[in-house]
């Protein structure tokens, strides 16, 4: 038995939509529940599979299903391909099973060809419309099939129409779109070299191909990698009988919604044309009139359309985005689909459809996209004003958000300028540490170098700034303060803007929308917390950025990374002290300066979470990060420690490392030098002891981690110091306090013997942004540099460092869990990397049974709804 490649319209039904796709899919359900669809055939996504693996051929077997279906569809309509008394025509539209806009453009009146077009004009009594759909079939098979530009055309029809003395397309008569037909043929031969089709069969064969083709176009790579859509699925074609819109004044055609897609109000909402085809409404070619208008032209087919709209909406249970034409006053349904929607549209349709009584609880929670709720939390452009701007260049969106300022180019620069009230974009090379006061002044942040788990990618998605990143099209002149970027030179001062959502960066200034978080919000991520297992913390370092995760609904720190604490302010002087030290006393007297103001800092992020965990990650960065690389900033080193300036330099080249992400850094600095370690334990118990007393209704129960550990005796060595440091001072204070020593996995070593440290460990973190380094050989600064030729050769379909390799990280993560359960029964496992707040990773994390995830404090409801939608789905 052969397999099926092709199905009729009334073979199929919504629930086939891996194999039909969605247009199909949905095409078959309404013919299936009786409304008007024009008849057709769905080539299945499986065949565009198989064209790939045939190396972009459509093999015999698929062919001759087409061939039988092209027959069976002019069974049913009554209608033949190519016929003198009677032709059938049809438009082919692509229809994955995940809704793609930028996959390939409609073809309509397909089957048209010189004999035909004087069969349908004499036919009809309409000469004009025959030749206006004539010459669409041959501009939109030449721009999507052959893929010769429509401004070819389209310089033609402006040509013809400023000839003739007219302003709109339909002013021309038959005589002239007939002469504009055989101008467009002319235009085709000049630029493939051969005769436009004529041969029904083989234009649909071009057409189908292209859809297929399309499916591997580079917007449609884009748009998947962005949205989670798998390669392997494939792009199902529908091929259905025409319908006309554009016949006469009694004819037209529409889109409309069921509800307001920007506002989520319930009520018909959409536009309409009168005489005209499909594309018209879509390409904006002509201003439509409002849906509603529609009743004192065709009041028939208006009410009829009413009925279909609260049909669909009932049943598919959501609101339903549609396509449809009117030809002579009759009503033809072309398309429905669960309608995009702004994130506010979204809640208040999720809130509405459950006091309708439409859906429940659970229902609604997972109709959401996580990720939509990024534009609720963050500034975005002005809409009107983003559509009419075009992007100068394009990087990858690192942290959402839009942000648009005056360009500077260092971090003083930017603390500075904004200081005096100036907006500021910050554009550099790639960030550190040290510019982390100049990142927190700028309202946006573009790097030349770095990817989505960059330092500035990191830092940005925490403090909720937008970011763009990895834009290697800019030519950077640091020294001279200006950039090159799409031919044209910035300066210092002038205005850049920036979407760290799509990754746009756009010349000038583009107004921008404050954030706003509707009522919804809350009923929302009130359901949501009622159905997840998976506990959400929060990666802050500061206590503004805990306080904000806070209000967003974290239930703990999962990790603060200590290092970005010691570059507020003068502690940093005091850091290179220690750093530049020759002996223990040296060091632990510089130490001893920071102790203080770190206990400061523990105490105020106990404050903030109010007895919730506390998860605290001990040093990390290799030591060169933190030393000046200013003449002046050298000087004033060298001063302090009355040492040479040589001196200094002769330190600071000293710490000079070839590989520093696996050189001297993590629980390594620990061993090197115990007293860093004994200094942040006193000051985590401290801080600890004196909020434990101030507020005996809390449970302050502090969590000490220890980085970068790959074998067992590295812990047991830094916790041994930990243990004992941390009850002398619980116990010179004459105080109760439990505390928590686990460990990070983020070398695979760490993975593969998780059984032996978990003997050692309280609990384990999941780093995943080295993990995934380590495991692919990859380092994430540089993957930027080769990862879109990974894309294009299909080796990845995502960046592993913002979506989670499940494969092969996720193995060692369920490795981890399966040897270190059993060993330690009181172990609780998160993970802190930046995929902790992705919503495909973090199902995974709820899959494999992590007790939480940990993200940037804007990530924290994507994460909540994430997590309350892997366990609905579980059940």
């Amino acid at each position: 038995m052969a397999k099926k490649w092709v199905y009729l319209f009334t073979e199929g039904n919504a629930n086939m939509r891996e194999l039909l796709g969605g247009k199909g899919a949905n095409l078959a359900e309404m013919t299936k529940i009786g409304l008007p669809v024009p008849q057709g055939f769905t080539i299945t996504t499986e065949a565009c599979t198989q064209y790939y693996e045939d190396g972009k051929e459509i093999n015999e077997e698929i062919q001759s299903q087409i061939n039988e279906y092209i027959g069976k569809m002019e069974d049913i309509t009554g209608k033949k391909f190519g016929d003198k008394k009677n032709p059938l025509l049809v438009s082919v539209r692509s229809g994955a099973r995940a809704s793609m806009p930028g996959m390939m453009d409609t073809i309509l009146n397909l089957g048209l060809n010189e004999e035909v077009v004087n069969v349908i004009a004499e036919q009809s009594n309409n000469p004009r419309w025959a030749w206006d759909c004539y010459r669409r079939f041959i501009q939109m098979y030449s721009d999507v099939v052959m893929e010769v530009g429509k401004k070819y055309f389209e310089e033609l029809i402006d040509k013809m129409k400023a000839d003739r003395g007219v302003k709109q397309d339909v002013e021309l008569t038959a005589d002239d779109l007939k002469e504009l037909a055989n101008q467009f043929k002319a235009e085709y031969k000049s630029k493939i070299g051969s005769d436009f089709p004529d041969d029904p069969k083989e234009q649909l064969m071009g057409a189908i191909k292209a859809v297929f083709r399309s499916w591997d176009n580079p917007r449609a790579n884009v748009y998947r990698r962005d949205n989670d859509i798998p390669y392997s699925w494939g792009t199902a074609v529908n091929v259905q009988s025409m319908v006309f819109g554009n016949m006469g004044d009694d004819c037209g055609t529409g889109v409309a919604f069921t509800r307001d897609p920007a506002t989520g109000e319930k009520g018909l909402f959409g536009e309409f044309l009168t005489n005209a085809q499909g594309e018209d409404v879509v390409a904006g070619v002509r201003t439509p009139m409002k849906i509603s208008e529609m009743q004192d032209k065709f009041p028939r087919a208006y009410a009829q359309f009413q009925v279909v709209c609260n049909t669909l909406e009932a049943h598919y249970r959501d609101m339903q985005d549609m396509e449809f034409t009117v030809e002579h006053c009759q009503l033809y349904m072309l398309q429905t689909r669960n309608g995009k929607r702004t994130a506010q549209a979204a809640l208040k349709i999720a809130c509405d459809l459950v006091d309708e009584g439409v859906r429940n609880e659970e229902e609604a929670v997972a109709m959401i996209d996580p990720r939509n709720l990024d534009t609720l939390l963050h500034p975005q452009f002005d809409a009107a004003a983003l559509k009419a701007a075009v992007p100068a260049g394009k990087a990858l969106g690192a942290s959402p958000g839009a942000a648009c300022g005056k360009i500077v180019f260092t971090a003083e620069d930017a603390k500075n300028w904004a200081a005096k009230g100036e907006k500021v974009v910050l554009v550099r090379l790639e960030t550190s540490p040290e510019d982390i006061e100049g990142m927190k002044a700028a309202q946006g942040i573009l790097t030349v170098r770095g990817g989505m788990t960059s330092h500035a990618a990191v830092v940005a998605r925490g403090m909720g700034t937008c970011c763009v990143s990895g834009c290697g099209d800019i030519t950077m002149d640091e020294e001279n303060k200006k950039f090159t970027l799409g031919g044209k030179e910035y300066h210092e001062g002038d205005f850049l803007s920036l979407d760290g959502s799509t990754g746009n960066i756009y010349d000038g200034q583009i107004p921008t929308v404050d954030a706003t978080i509707a009522g919804e919000f809350g009923r929302i991520m009130g359901w949501a917390d009622k159905y997840r297992k998976l506990k959400v913390r929060t990666n802050a370092d500061t206590p503004a950025d805990a306080k904000k995760a806070r209000e967003l609904g974290a239930e703990g720190i999962g990790l603060c990374r200590t290092e970005h604490m010691f570059f507020e302010g003068d502690r940093i002087d005091a850091f290179r002290e220690m750093i530049c030290s020759d002996t223990v006393e040296e060091r632990e007297a510089a130490l001893a300066k920071i102790l203080p103001v770190q206990q400061g800092d523990f105490e105020k992020l106990y404050e903030a979470l109010e007895g919730n965990p506390v998860t605290i990650r001990f040093l990390d960065p290799p030591l060169h990060e933190f030393v000046p690389t200013e003449e002046e900033d050298i000087k004033k080193l060298a001063d302090a420690q009355g040492k040479s300036v040589e001196t200094i330099k002769a330190i600071i080249d000293s710490l000079h490392e070839f590989n520093p992400m696996m050189g001297h850094r993590g629980c390594r600095l620990a061993v090197t030098y115990p007293e860093i370690a004994k200094m942040q334990t006193r000051a985590v118990i401290r801080a600890a002891i004196n909020v434990q007393k101030a507020h005996p209704e809390w449970t302050i129960k502090p969590e000490i981690m220890i980085p970068l550990v790959g074998e067992v005796k590295e812990l047991k060595y830094v916790k041994k110091m930990v243990v004992k440091t941390a009850d002398e001072e619980i116990a010179a204070a004459g105080a109760k306090l439990e505390y928590e020593v686990g460990t990070m996995i983020e070398i695979p070593r760490a993975a593969l013997t998780a059984d032996e440290i978990a003997k050692e460990a309280d609990f384990f973190c999941f780093g995943t942004n080295d993990l995934t380094q380590m495991t692919f050989g990859f380092s994430r600064d540089d993957a930027g540099k080769f990862l879109g030729s990974y894309y294009d050769a299909k080796i990845l379909e995502n960046d592993p460092f913002a979506r989670l390799d499940q494969t092969g990280v996720g193995k060692l993560m369920e490795m981890t869990i399966k040897l270190g359960k059993p060993v330690n029964p009181n172990l609780h496992i998160g993970i802190c990397g930046e995929h902790g707040g992705d919503p495909s990773s973090v199902e995974f994390c709820h899959k494999i049974g992590l007790d939480y995830v940990s993200c940037s404090p804007f990530r924290v409801p994507i994460a909540r709804l994430a997590a309350a939608q892997a366990a609905i789905a579980e059940k």
